[in-house]
């Protein structure tokens, strides 16, 4: 069941169907009911679901929809067309299968750019007219609502005004509940779109409602032009997916209304979601979160300068434009070379470790980090590494030396390149862990798995819980240099124990030394969450 929502400004998702044309984006049936279950927790108030009759997956959406989907907060929307030219709504295909689909609402695109009817429809300027009236009247009188988008309203606007308008008055005066202002080329700035907006309000009277791709970086921006001068239906995508470089985004847009403008568009308490679910979508169209997206990016509240941090210890506020946690978000601290005190004290908090006011301490942290990045360390996405970096200056400065849950006699990998083509790779680890000496060898399908292997093998008896860890991501990449493959390299790993991830750091003159040390590193962090405490 559909609930109750205020119909005085609508939020119109179409990541199901606009979305969708996003190159590297290919959505299952079941993929599409899943973002719906999300964009409904979210509480959007229409979900485009896509082009029933148009192709047999969104056909299908629409059918599995009807006894699948239980929405609490959206509408779901048919996408199509008008009639075509020479025929009537009753009579059309697609418009059949519109109604075939079951929506509530059904949101219909229509030429209002002249050169298009004519080129693109193949048909005169009134005939156009008595396609968007014929069909939206046929529409409403089958108990449906309707929405028409007019497609490349503000080149049509700008080329022959009076025939964008006339567009605009025969779907208002049909029935259409909205008429949506498309910038379908994505060419517009903010100031054409607020004043053309403002102009067709006054000279219509229509419900308007605005639909912005980004081609222009402005999607965002003209969006909420487009709501000052007076739209009340916003047409977005999730994550800002869409054809070409996508859409106006629906959560920085939302975020906007709710927190700059105050304007409440959503359910109560839906905004601090706002994170969880552009993060969950990210994960079902199978692309990389933005980690630098407004808002829900997960740098999207992280400070790394340290005249930042210092400003932040005394009030957050100065550096940031709103409270994290309003949308579900974090602060974090990114330690670089950049860190000062204030960094370092302020990431020790984050990461559970209280280095007190031991300014000594807490400058040792500064200098090593600093050293370490000059050598080519990161730890702004090796927050596991630093974190057992804090720990070992605690320990020196408690006992003169770390502690370590094993501590590396020597280590070798070796690759034997075969005849016949394969290869076969080898590690021997040698090392103390709990007084005991422990040697093993295991082999692997590269040097750095049979290394992971065999350190596994050696420490698994004495430390069970290494049972649970896997590595779900290796990254490598070679740091300036002048000698080509003589250049220091970096190596980044992703650990995970099953309920959370993490990442450390190594460094070295080779690829295997550098995984050897983010190895080490990760063994030893996943010891320290599972309640361990080191003994060498």
């Amino acid at each position: 069941m559909t609930a109750e929502l205020d119909d005085s400004f609508h939020v119109f998702d179409t990541t199901l169907r606009d979305g969708a044309q996003r190159e590297g984006i290919n959505l299952t049936v079941a993929d599409k009911l899943t973002i719906a279950r999300h964009l409904d927790d979210f509480g959007v108030g229409f979900i485009e679901g896509g082009w029933p009759g148009a192709n047999p997956r969104d056909t299908e959406f629409f059918a599995r929809a009807a006894t699948e989907l239980e929405l609490r907060h959206a509408t779901l929307v048919a996408f199509g067309a008008t009639r075509r030219a020479g025929t009537s709504a009753a009579e059309d295909p697609q418009v059949k299968a519109l109604l075939d689909a079951g929506a509530p609402v059904v949101t219909l695109v229509a030429k209002s750019h002249d050169r298009h009817v004519e080129l693109a429809l193949r048909t005169t300027l009134e005939e156009n007219l008595e396609m968007v009236r014929d069909t939206v009247a046929y529409l409403c009188a089958q108990g449906r609502r309707v929405f028409v988008d007019c497609e490349h309203f503000f080149d049509g606007y700008r080329a022959n005004a009076e025939y964008a308008l006339a567009v605009v008055r025969a779907a208002h005066e049909a029935g259409a509940s909205v008429v949506v202002l498309c910038d379908t080329n994505g060419g517009m700035l903010p100031a054409q779109v607020q004043a053309v907006t403002a102009d067709v309000l006054a000279a219509t009277g229509a419900r308007l409602g605005i639909h912005a791709q980004d081609d222009t970086g402005c999607a965002v921006a003209n969006t909420l032009a487009a709501v000052d001068a007076g739209a009340t239906h916003v047409q977005c995508t999730a994550n800002g997916y869409g054809e070409r470089v996508g859409n106006a985004n629906l959560f920085p847009v939302v975020a906007a209304l709710e927190i700059k403008h105050g304007r409440r568009v959503l359910p109560e308490g839906a905004l601090g979601e706002m994170t969880r679910i552009s993060h969950a979508i990210a994960e079902v169209v199978n692309l990389p979160p933005s980690t630098h997206q407004p808002y829900v990016g997960v740098s999207a509240f992280a400070h790394k300068a340290g005249l930042h941090a210092s400003a932040i210890k005394v009030d957050p506020d100065l550096y940031q434009h709103i409270d994290p946690e309003r949308v579900g978000n974090t602060m974090r601290m990114l330690v670089s070379d950049m860190a000062g005190r204030a960094t370092v004290e302020l990431k020790g908090k984050e990461l559970g470790i209280d280095l007190g006011d031991d300014r000594e301490l807490v400058g040792r942290v500064v200098e090593a980090v600093k050293e370490r990045e000059l050598k080519g360390y990161t730890y702004e996405a090796a927050d596991a590494s630093f974190a057992l970096l804090l720990r070992g200056e605690l320990d020196r400065a408690a006992a003169g030396r770390p502690r370590r849950f094993f501590r590396t006699e020597s280590w070798r990998a070796i690759t034997e390149d075969r005849p016949d083509g394969t290869h076969a790779n080898e590690a021997t680890v040698k090392l103390w862990a709990k007084g005991e000496r422990i040697v093993t060898t295991a082999e692997g399908n590269g040097p750095v798995n049979a290394l992971d292997r065999a350190l596994r093998v050696a420490l698994e008896r004495i430390y069970p819980q290494l049972a649970s860890f896997a590595l779900v991501d290796y990254k490598v990449r070679i740091l300036e240099g002048r000698y080509g493959t003589d250049s220091t390299t970096r190596v980044l790993i992703t650990t995970t124990d099953g309920s959370a991830e993490w990442s450390t750091v190594g460094v070295a003159d080779n690829v295997i030394a550098a995984s050897w040390q983010a190895l080490d590193d990760a063994y030893a962090y996943g010891l320290l969450r599972a309640g361990l405490e080191p003994h060498e």
